[in-house]
């Protein structure tokens, strides 16, 4: 016998007592693969009662800062190089480099010699001007003499007073003040040296209070208020300060869609120097009474938003929402849902409405 016919009747032996083991039990067989397909579907009559656990959150009002985090500079109150009016001979300095100084405190004092003469020889005249002006009155109120020639003694006299005016402000700019409260910086002349008006004395800030200059994207600038806090802090300073807006730009910034804002805080340690970065929190509005829920319970859809709550029956009902502010885990629900609503906060992808389910609250 050949090899082939050999095979194929070996299979058809096979084929046969299978067939002769099976068909008896076919019927059998069939039953049992009906019931496990119909307990495995989710309508079934094993799986159409059994409640899905899930976690939700009960809604209670709460307060809600709308903060923006940004960063920033500190900025000097006020700051000057301070320089001379006119050019002169350095007599005296009487400051120290990083002194603290009132305002209207003499600083440098320049060579006033010849400014000195000059007024000196004025008040001479102012003398004689005047007692001539005092002896032509009484003349002319005698009409011993015209009222030109009175006239012109006055305007000599006039003129006089006027000379002697100008002198004394130039000796007032031989002496440099400080224009205002601060503390002096590095000096960068000496005693003798001949100074111009381009010429940097020193500078001069005021750095109590201190201000912070910062930007906002141009979409929250119906936001900003006058009055309206920040909290900012750096790398030197750990601890986080308060500061309020004083004043921000009238105009956004066409190259960055920015609103630049200036706030401004108390320093009187002087811990704060101008140009140091922080970081900034700034308060754009506080809400006292928010409801917030968990950001993965909402459901985004192309007609707004929705969330799941189970109701007080424990089965599952879908709510159309209006969100508000969103935080880093949080949105706020301005619509939509009321105090004491109990929120999906898992498996808002597998329940339906109408599911049963058992939960769990978290806070």
């Amino acid at each position: 016998m050949k090899k082939q016919t050999k095979t194929v009747l070996i299979i058809a032996i096979i084929l046969v007592l299978a067939v002769i083991f099976i068909y008896p039990r076919w019927d059998q067989i069939m039953g049992n693969t009906k019931e496990v397909a119909s307990s495995s579907q989710p309508g079934g009559p094993q799986g159409s009662g059994q409640p899905i656990p899930v976690n939700v959150v009960e809604i209670r009002p709460e307060r809600l800062e709308n903060n923006l985090s940004v960063t920033g500079t500190i900025i000097p109150n006020e700051s000057v190089n301070l320089r001379a009016e006119i050019s002169g001979l350095v007599k005296k300095i009487s400051f120290n480099e990083g002194q603290f100084v009132k305002k209207g405190t003499p600083l440098i004092y320049l060579n006033d010699d010849e400014l000195n003469a000059q007024y000196q020889r004025l008040d001479f005249t102012r003398k004689l001007f005047q007692s001539q002006e005092n002896r032509q009155k009484q003349l002319l109120a005698k009409e011993a003499i015209s009222q030109e020639e009175y006239d012109i003694v006055l305007n000599q006299f006039n003129t006089n007073l006027s000379d002697i005016k100008l002198v004394e402000a130039q000796l007032t700019k031989t002496v440099i003040r400080a224009p205002f409260d601060g503390v002096l910086g590095l000096r960068m002349i000496s005693e003798g040296s001949v100074i111009g008006p381009s010429d940097v004395i020193a500078n001069i800030v005021n750095i109590d209070p201190i201000k912070i200059e910062f930007s906002i994207p141009e979409r929250y600038a119906n936001q900003v208020s006058v009055g309206s806090k920040i909290i900012f802090s750096n790398e030197s300073e750990g601890k986080d300060v308060e500061g309020t807006v004083f004043a921000f730009e009238p105009t956004i910034d066409t190259g960055t869609r920015t609103l630049k804002i200036r706030a401004q805080s108390p320093n009187r340690e002087r811990k704060f120097l101008p140009g140091m970065f922080v970081r900034i929190k700034y308060i754009l509005g506080v809400e006292e009474n928010a409801l917030m829920v968990p950001a993965e319970s909402v459901i985004p859809e192309l007609a707004g938003y929705k969330v799941f709550i189970v109701n007080q029956e424990s089965k599952i009902e879908e709510r159309k929402v209006s969100i508000g502010t969103r935080t880093e885990s949080f949105v706020q629900i301005v619509d939509g849902l009321k105090e004491g609503d109990l929120v999906l906060s898992t498996g808002v992808l597998q329940v339906r409405t109408g599911m049963p389910v058992t939960y769990t609250k978290i806070n």
